[in-house]
Parts: structure tokens; C-alpha cells; sequence
């Protein structure tokens, strides 16, 4: 059990969701992890329901540890996202170390890539040490009016896709900036749709409207407030 140096239970993380398999955020077949809490709180963000800090959603790192090593293949990586990652980080430092040990023991590489709103500067200032355990970072807070066609996985413009590996240098340095569009992932689970991946500014209102003229309402969604 992974605990904390000094403390006498096991290290929690706030968690809003797990997903596998993930197809739209990073190369090949991943499983995502979506961490609950965010101050940033980006206008425009389609993820407004990470934001709230919610105790009631804390689990244990080693829950989400087991749920990982129980995954199928393929599984190619593994994204993070949130709510804001590195405002967790004793538990983000948890989940990531004991991933960087699991990694070596699968045949195939796997890489983690982690979404942040900080900028890069500031993730190296104040968690050097957690990006050492990431194969990639996307860093920057998301501005609603640079969000256009041009990174793959970005949401807009000014975000930054850092690969800090051998393994992720070579899986995201290609394809980062080649003006692919960002693919879009639809999954349902608890009796909720989810829609996974970096949509264009207006797209969830279209798809909104879409919707409605099929005759099904959203009566909550996320990226609204």
C-alpha cells in the first residue's frame, strides 16, 4: 500500500473518472484518469464539472493502481487530465511512481502523457520532480478565443505539448503541430455519456443542437456552468 512519508493512511486522490479505452487524448490505446479539483477554472473549459473540490470523491491511489494493473490489452499509455493534476500532488507523485515501476514489468512501452493549465515554467519551478515521471506534458491554461485547428491535442494555441523522454519524444514529437484534427470519443458508463477528446470552440453546441433535433435533450453538461 502506497502511504505518504509520516502519515499513518494511505494516499488519496480526488477522482472524477477512469476510462478505458481511451483513443482521443495521445497515440495508440490509453486509459485515461481524470482528477477532480481545478482554481484555475480556464473560461470556456468544457470540464467545469472537475472543478469543485469534492472530498466525497476521494479514493485510494492504490484503487486506481489496481484498476490499471486489471486493464486489458492493448494499452499503450496512459493520459491524465483533470481538474488540474499538480494540485494533487502527493498523490499524482504516488500514482506515478508506482506506474513508472509497473511499466518496466510490461512487454510493451508504455507512456504517460499529463494535461495541465500551468505553464511549463511553473511545473519545472514547483514539480521538478513530478516531471520526471511523465513521458509528455500538455501545459497552459486553455483560451477559449485560440482555440483553432493546429495541435492535435491541444484545446488551443498557446498550450504546449512537451515531450520529456526518449519514449515520449518519439511518440509526440511527430505528431505534434501537423494540423491533424483532434479526434472526438463518445462513451457511456453510470448511465452518463462522456465526450472524450479536445472539441473546436462551437462544436459541443452544434452537437447540442443536433441532439435536440433528434429529439434528445442534455439536461446537464460540463461545459456549461
Amino acid at each position: 500500500m502506497t502511504a505518504a512519508a509520516g502519515s499513518s493512511g494511505p494516499v488519496r486522490l480526488m477522482l472524477n473518472k477512469a476510462h478505458y479505452p481511451v483513443t482521443a487524448l495521445g497515440p495508440g490505446t490509453r486509459a485515461g484518469i481524470w482528477t477532480q479539483g481545478c482554481t484555475i477554472g480556464c473560461a470556456g473549459c468544457v470540464s467545469q464539472d472537475t472543478w469543485a473540490a469534492d472530498p466525497g470523491m476521494l479514493v485510494d491511489v492504490t484503487a486506481v493502481q489496481a484498476w490499471l494493473a486489471g486493464l486489458p490489452d492493448p494499452l499503450d499509455g496512459i493520459t491524465i487530465s483533470g481538474g488540474e493534476p499538480f494540485q494533487q500532488p502527493e498523490a499524482l507523485a504516488a500514482l506515478l511512481e508506482w506506474i513508472r515501476v509497473w511499466g518496466r514489468e510490461r512487454p510493451a512501452p508504455l507512456d504517460v502523457l499529463v494535461y495541465s493549465g500551468y505553464s511549463l515554467d511553473r511545473l519545472r519551478k514547483d514539480h521538478a520532480a513530478l516531471l520526471d515521471l511523465c513521458d509528455a506534458v500538455l501545459t497552459g491554461p486553455y483560451v477559449e478565443r485560440l482555440n483553432s485547428p493546429g495541435g492535435r491535442w491541444q484545446g488551443s494555441s498557446n498550450q504546449r505539448l512537451t515531450a520529456l523522454t526518449e519514449l515520449g519524444r518519439e511518440r509526440y514529437e511527430e505528431e505534434s503541430g501537423t494540423g491533424a484534427s483532434p479526434p472526438m470519443q463518445v462513451a457511456v458508463a453510470d448511465g452518463r455519456v462522456w465526450f472524450i477528446g479536445v472539441p473546436r470552440r462551437g462544436d459541443m453546441d452544434r452537437l447540442g443542437d443536433r441532439l435536440r433535433s433528434a429529439g434528445i435533450t442534455l439536461d446537464e453538461v460540463s461545459w456549461r456552468s
